[in-house]
Formats: structure tokens, sequence, C-alpha cells
């Protein structure tokens, strides 16, 4: 071989067509033809599609969404966040099954009690009145006054109580009276254990003898939960809790067009 020249590399001989594999051909029947679907506009119907963002959603709704995410946003004075330290599920449980057997008598059931009284005094056998039963008392005035004079045994509050201004002061005013509190979810549960829609809270004066070891057993849970750590719940801060993006690192290197100073700058005013 000449210098210089790079030798050429030996061409393979090509496989004899009878080695080669016969490829089973696909039958297509000229009956059915492709119809690819087109979705473009004004054509085909689009397929489902998630269209949760797109949905223009009641004005309670999105109220009560950015309410929500402010609450996590800003930060929460004590005396507000304490409601969101609700009594836990079990606890609950056994309270309302309680406070089911003191629920006050409803409408139709004091017009029968009166009406029955009214056909006994007719009937010239003297007018006895009935002892009251023991109830559970509802309403903030009601409760605040019996806690007040120190008759509640127990006070029961709703953590979504709106405005909370309404009931602020209840679990201070238990604390510094020594009576047991405790914060529960739903002012509409509540509302159903006196016949209401909504109730803000209710106080147990009174019970028969039978249930005064459940209610004291109650009671001491309560204690330990709400009493008990009264200092350490009224220094808790809530809220301060910052979005998903001011959380990745973009944002926290101060990457995407200076976004991430303006979030520490929100975050400072928060501080």
């Amino acid at each position: 071989n000449p210098k210089g020249k790079k030798a050429k590399g030996k061409k393979v001989a090509p496989a004899p067509s009878v080695a080669k594999k016969h490829e089973a051909k696909k039958v297509v029947n000229p009956l059915f033809e492709k119809r690819p679907k087109n979705y473009g506009i004004g054509q085909d119907i689009q397929p489902k599609r998630d269209l949760t963002r797109f949905v223009k959603w009641p004005r309670y709704i999105r109220l009560q969404r950015q309410r929500s995410i402010l609450y996590k946003r800003l930060k929460v004075p004590p005396a507000i966040n304490q409601f969101t330290q609700a009594l836990d599920r079990q606890t609950a449980t056994q309270l309302f099954k309680l406070a089911h057997k003191y629920r006050p008598e409803t409408k139709q059931e004091k017009r029968q009690r009166l009406l029955a009284r009214a056909e006994q005094k007719a009937a010239g056998k003297g007018d006895t009145p009935t002892k009251r039963p023991p109830v559970l008392r509802a309403g903030v005035n009601t409760v605040t006054s019996l806690v007040e004079s120190k008759k509640a045994q127990l006070v029961i509050i709703a953590h979504d109580v709106d405005p909370i201004e309404l009931v602020v002061f209840l679990p201070a005013l238990c604390r510094k009276m020594g009576v047991p509190y405790c914060i529960v979810k739903g002012k509409a549960r509540l509302g159903r254990l006196v016949h209401r829609k909504t109730c803000t809270s209710v106080a147990f004066t009174q019970t028969n003898p039978e249930d005064k070891g459940a209610l004291a057993k109650l009671v001491e849970a309560i204690k330990t939960n709400y009493n008990d750590r009264y200092e350490e719940i009224r220094r808790h801060w809530g809220g301060g809790i910052m979005g998903p993006q001011v959380h990745s690192p973009h944002h926290e290197a101060g990457e995407g067009k200076g976004q991430g100073t303006g979030n520490q700058a929100l975050l400072n005013c928060l501080e």
C-alpha cells in the first residue's frame, strides 16, 4: 500500500435471501377505514379533562378558601389561635354522648307537657308543677353569667364562631373563675344539641347522679388539656406559614426575577 492511504475495511457479503425471515404482512380490511380524531377548533369533541381550576366557585367557597390561606400566611395571635386546638375525637365523642342525654325539650314536648298539666288541672286533680330536669344551658350570654356565678360545671365552646370576638374572652374567663372549658369542632354540632342551627357555647350546670362519674372523668381529661395548659396556649402564636413557592430552592437562592428578595421582605413584615 502506498504511504498515506488508509486501508479500506472489508465488505461483508450480504446474507442469502433464504436466511431472511419472512415477516407476516398485516392484513388490512379495506372495509374499515382509519379516521384519526381531529381535536382542532370546531372538529371532534374534546377529551374529558380535569377542569377544577376553571370552575367559577360560589362566593362563600372562595371566601372560606381565601380566609384559610390568610390564616396560614399572617401571624395569628394566641387568643385566636387557641381555637385551632380542638378536643380530640375520642374525648369529644364521649362528651357529646353525655351531652345528648341533657338536651332541652323541644317546643312540641313543652306544649304536650303543659297540655297534660292543664287537663290534670281541669279534672280537679290539682296543679302540681313538674320539677325542672337538668339540661344544657346554651348561648354565650347565658354561659357567661353561669361562669361568672360559678354555676357552670363544664363549658363547651365551638371552634368556628364567626365573628370570633363573640367567644374570644370565654377561655380566659373560665380559667380565671376556675371553670373547666374545652373547644370542640363545629358550631352546627353544638346547635343540634339544643335544637338550633348553630350555637356558640353550651354549659353543664347539673347532672343526674348516675352520670356524675362520667362527667368527672371528662372534666379531669379536659382540665389537663385546656385549663392546666393555659399559660402554654397563651404564648403560642399561629400562622406565618408561607406557600410552596417561597420554600422552593430557586426562590431561596433569589432567582426568578428577584422574587426571592420580595418573599423575604414579606416574611420580615410578618415578623
